[in-house]
């Protein structure tokens, strides 16, 4: 439904009309200057030829000092959605299981379905803040789980996990010796502190995947990295050499200059989509939806009892605002997902037509 929905949206716009795009996490802000620059200025010096599978060794080097790791800890990755794929390649691909927490972003599901593998999806609801419950959790451990996905903060909640629980998935992690894999894409412009998996282990029995799209507007460049033991980075290295072979020098080159700009950069884009939230949470409480305040960017999760989301967003996108419903993310009809990835004006457009929709 998620892609119908958008390639809807693409037909409708393609005809002339216009439309106000909150369906995906696709940041409308453009990439910095100081990224692009350092772009082409590395193109230019000729860096443009085969490189490492690892990825180059200043950038692994500075993002293994970022999180306190070495730098053999670090591979770079084409995207973070690379990262999760070929995590989930190596540890799923002779069977076993996978848990998920729902809702969830889908691709965890299709690529474990893609592998062979079966997943065992993990309810959450709104009315407990999206809490894990830990209970049933370690219920659907079994011998077969090999990995337990997490995504802090949470797409399409924008939730953050609480210390508390998160301290109760890991311990229960160790004692039955499954692996978490935490995709913490949007953790570095959270609005709330958000603990990382790594501050619990430092032998990287835990794994993070996470990249740069998010917090410098580089969706298109494809660049992130997993952070893991040197054995899983080496295997990852050994994918990467018989498929992307390398990430482009000088998009790494760009993603160094990122990370030196990383904490002015960080805080303007906090400070905007913390605005479009708290517009997004007034205009939504007064249309009468019940949702989590957003924690993190860039999405708002509403719900509203009786609503059909699949028919609500199709007949949404023709009133010109495209959202994704609530069955993209997994048995949530009730909720759709607003991304508010757009400039500032148009979200309130958008917002004020949702509103009309379920007056």
């Amino acid at each position: 439904m998620l892609y119908e929905i958008n390639e809807k949206a693409i037909r409708l716009e393609s005809e002339g009309k216009k439309i106000i795009r909150l369906n995906l996490g696709d940041p409308d802000l453009a990439t910095p200057d100081e990224i692009i620059e350092a772009a082409y200025a590395s193109m230019k010096a000729g860096k443009t030829k085969y490189s490492s599978s690892y990825g180059e060794n200043k950038l692994r080097q500075k993002l293994a000092e970022l999180h306190g790791v070495k730098a053999e800890n670090v591979v770079i990755t084409p995207g973070s959605k690379w990262g999760v794929f070929a995590t989930m390649y190596l540890m799923m691909k002779g069977g076993g299981n996978v848990i998920i927490p729902t809702p969830y972003w889908t691709a965890y599901d299709l690529i474990a379905k893609s592998l062979g593998a079966e997943t065992k999806l993990l309810r959450t609801e709104m009315e407990d803040g999206w809490k894990v419950d830990l209970d049933k959790l370690e219920r659907l451990i079994d011998k077969n789980t090999r990995m337990i996905i997490l995504n802090n903060p949470n797409n399409p909640t924008s939730k953050v996990i609480d210390v508390q629980t998160l301290d109760g998935i890991v311990e229960l992690a160790n004692r039955k010796g499954v692996t978490i894999l935490s995709d913490e894409v949007y953790g570095t412009i959270s609005f709330v502190k958000t603990k990382s998996i790594l501050e619990y282990d430092g032998e990287q029995t835990h794994i993070l995947t996470t990249g740069f799209s998010k917090t410098f507007s580089m969706t298109g460049w494809r660049i992130g990295y997993i952070i893991a033991n040197k054995q899983l980075v080496d295997k990852i290295t050994k994918l990467n050499q018989i498929t992307i072979n390398n990430v482009p020098v000088f998009i790494q080159d760009a993603a160094l200059k990122a990370l030196e700009l990383q904490k002015e950069l960080a805080k303007k884009i906090k400070e905007e989509y913390e605005q479009r939230a708290k517009l997004a949470s007034t205009t939504l409480t007064k249309a009468g939806f019940s949702f989590t305040k957003p924690e993190a960017p860039f999405y708002v999760f509403p719900k509203m009892s009786g609503l059909d989301s699949e028919k609500f967003t199709l007949e949404l996108l023709d009133k010109g605002v495209a959202v994704a419903p609530g069955t993209s993310f997994g048995d949530y009809r009730e909720h759709f997902r607003i991304s508010l990835t757009a400039p500032r004006a148009e979200i309130k457009t958008a917002l004020d037509k949702i509103s009309e929709a379920v007056g």
